[in-house]
């Protein structure tokens, strides 16, 4: 609804109330929402993509593991205070003001329509093994875009849809691949594994670079919290649903990388575009195996897409009903979801697929994947930060006394496991990560003048 302006020398008009939010996703839905913003294209795609570091790319799951769950409990623990849509940009803008929001706004609705074009291209190489492309550029474009607008049309039915799409998707894509995780592990060559540190750099070196990649496939960790008005006692449920997401996604994530891993030799996996259904025709002898699981993957990632264009649309929003963001970002559609939103994620993903494709799938994706490392990490990194302050000041009414040790502790190991990995993204992709976010900040500069305007009486223009 838009609220008139009012004259110069009248009080400035309350901003309209929000709507009462949609609580549509109970813990099993808010889990799925978790799990299947987690296990997309990367468990599908990045396998192949960090096989060229060797087998430390194994610990750096691991690694990676430990600190997807402590960033779960530290979401959990600011949705207690903040249980509203918004999650990673409301923690920073209660903490640190508008500015932090806003870069915190900027910088996570950047990695998800980057991380949106990325999955896209992910599902390629799996249609690949369905229909064949021949290598051409144009069709394996055009399936990526379809691949992405698809999943877009169906947000406009409403986040009741959204939640049921992503329980079922999850269920179809998580009980193959834990068959996989579990069946495969009896039938891999210890001699398809390869060299510990195939990269050439320091251990050290290897390990942030392989962990910098590996990040995308944990990126959904924060999904409940950003989803939190559409979570039922989000004070609870969005601490289980991330901890209980994060931790299966996990399970399956080692286990499943493992087998192909051992499944598939490792000159033939650096050259993969769809590891996991070479690793099933390994262990089947034949192509069906890998036919089914092909198409499980396009399933997976087509679910996953669902759930993350919601996501690009709901942190937009909340920063746009505090004036932070373009006011068409918190227009809501009949279904609930914030519809422009939508259409701005699915357009500039189509653009950034269009833009790289010359490149080839396989570079196209690692760029991308490296962005999203450093935009998706300065959310997480001020959300830390938030915490920190919090427990600094004290405040009775947002810190328990007697869980401040635990919180201490996950809110200082959430924040340096976020500055490690903008570490290891290297060079290039924090140069063009950085380059991303300084863009917002006109955006942020003009909103903010538009609005200081409107709240100052007798404002006179020089």
């Amino acid at each position: 609804m838009t609220v008139p302006r009012s004259a110069e020398t009248a009080e400035p008009a309350e901003p309209a109330p929000a709507p009462p939010p949609r609580r549509t996703f109970g813990l099993a839905a808010a889990t799925a929402l978790v799990m299947g913003n987690i296990i997309g294209g990367g468990i599908f795609a990045l396998p192949a993509t960090v096989a060229p570091y060797g087998t430390i790319s194994l610990l750096a799951f691991v690694v990676l593991s430990a600190g997807a769950v402590a960033l779960a409990l530290l979401f959990g623990k600011l949705a207690r205070r903040s249980p509203v849509t918004g999650g990673l940009y409301v923690y920073p803008r209660d903490a640190f003001g508008d500015f932090a929001g806003f870069l915190s706004a900027w910088s996570y609705w950047t990695m998800c329509w980057v991380s949106i074009a990325a999955l896209a291209v992910a599902v390629v190489g799996y249609v690949d093994v369905l229909i064949p492309l021949h290598g051409n550029h144009v069709l394996q474009a055009a399936v990526a875009m379809a691949a992405l607008w698809l999943p877009a049309a169906a947000n406009f039915a409403g986040t009741r849809w959204v939640g049921a799409v992503q329980v079922v998707s999850t269920v179809l894509k998580f009980v193959p691949l834990l068959l996989l995780a579990t069946v495969g592990l009896f039938f891999v060559d210890a001699d398809s594994f390869g060299p510990f540190n195939a990269s050439g750099q320091s251990v050290s070196g290897a390990l942030a670079a392989s962990a910098a990649l590996l990040l995308y496939s944990f990126l959904g960790v924060e999904s409940a919290a950003v989803s939190a008005g559409e979570v039922r006692d989000p004070e609870r449920t969005v601490a289980r649903a991330s901890v209980l997401g994060t931790l299966a996604s996990a399970l399956v994530y080692i286990l499943g990388t493992v087998a192909v891993f051992g499944l598939v030799p490792h000159s033939e996996l650096v050259d993969s575009g769809a590891p996991f259904a070479d690793a099933v025709n390994a262990l089947t002898g034949s192509s069906w195996g890998g036919t089914a699981t092909a198409l499980v993957a396009v399933v997976s990632i087509t679910g996953c897409l669902n759930g993350w264009i919601l996501m690009a649309a709901q942190m937009p929003y909340a920063a746009a009903r505090d004036g932070l963001f373009p006011a068409p970002f918190a227009r809501v559609g009949k279904g609930g979801v914030p519809g422009f939103g939508v259409w701005a994620c699915a357009v500039l993903g189509t653009l950034l697929i269009a833009l790289n494709y010359t490149a080839g799938p396989d570079t196209t994706f690692r760029v991308l994947v490296l962005i999203t490392t450093f935009t998706g990490c300065v959310p997480y990194l001020l959300s830390a930060a938030a915490q920190l302050y919090w427990l600094a000041r004290g405040t009775g009414d947002r810190v328990r006394p007697a869980g401040l040790v635990r919180d201490l502790i996950v809110a200082v190991l959430s924040f340096g496991f976020s500055f490690w990995l903008i570490a290891g993204a290297g060079y290039a992709a924090v140069y063009q990560g950085v380059l991303f976010l300084f863009a917002g900040i006109p955006v942020y500069v003009w909103l903010r003048g538009r609005k200081d305007k409107t709240e100052a009486p007798g404002f006179q223009r020089a």
